[in-house]
């Protein structure tokens, strides 16, 4: 794909067509939204500190883990083509498989591969907040969590044990979402 410019070209609007849940249209908005985050810089990236103002994941609690994981060298910055990957995994199009994934990636903050015990804690820490559950409170969840959903024993979640639990979630594809 190519280098992001301030226009696409009609051979990269059919190659982003192709590998996301976009049609050409909605690339074009999600592309003119990229380049106000820019602001007005030549670069073609936009830092994880301007990424973190787009109000459509400011309140998300996930906000600089989502950044990080969609980043190609994982410091959070975007180039386009990140940015593009991002907008359309959260996107209504996209399924739940695609969605799964990248919520294993997201909740996997040590990056092992697995959902362990402190990627729980994280997690918990991240979706309630520092002040609303003690520390004995968020253990005992993460225990919970564990006890309910490590199939095999090893005190911690594969990507096949987050998604039985992700599957059993009706509604796990409608709260993944970011509308841009």
């Amino acid at each position: 794909m190519g280098q992001t410019t301030s226009a696409l070209d009609k051979q990269e609007l059919e190659e982003y067509e192709f590998c996301t849940f976009f049609n050409k249209k909605e690339i074009l908005h999600v592309h003119s939204v990229f380049e106000k985050l820019k602001k007005g810089g030549t670069k073609d990236i936009v830092p994880l500190k301007d990424m973190l103002e787009l109000p459509e994941i400011q309140h998300n609690p996930f906000k600089e883990r989502m950044c990080i994981v969609f980043s190609q060298d994982g410091t959070g910055d975007l180039q386009f083509e990140d940015f593009l990957d991002m907008m359309s995994v959260f996107s209504e199009q996209a399924t739940r498989d695609v969605k799964a994934s990248y919520a294993f990636r997201i909740y996997d903050y040590d990056g092992d591969g697995y959902i362990g015990r402190e990627d729980l804690v994280n997690t918990l820490t991240a979706l309630c907040g520092v002040d609303e559950l003690s520390k004995e409170e968020v253990d005992e969840v993460a225990t919970k969590i564990l006890v309910e959903a490590d199939l095999d024993g090893d005190e911690r979640l594969s990507y096949v044990e987050f998604d039985n639990v992700v599957a059993r979630a009706p509604d796990f594809v409608n709260s993944f979402r970011v509308r841009i």
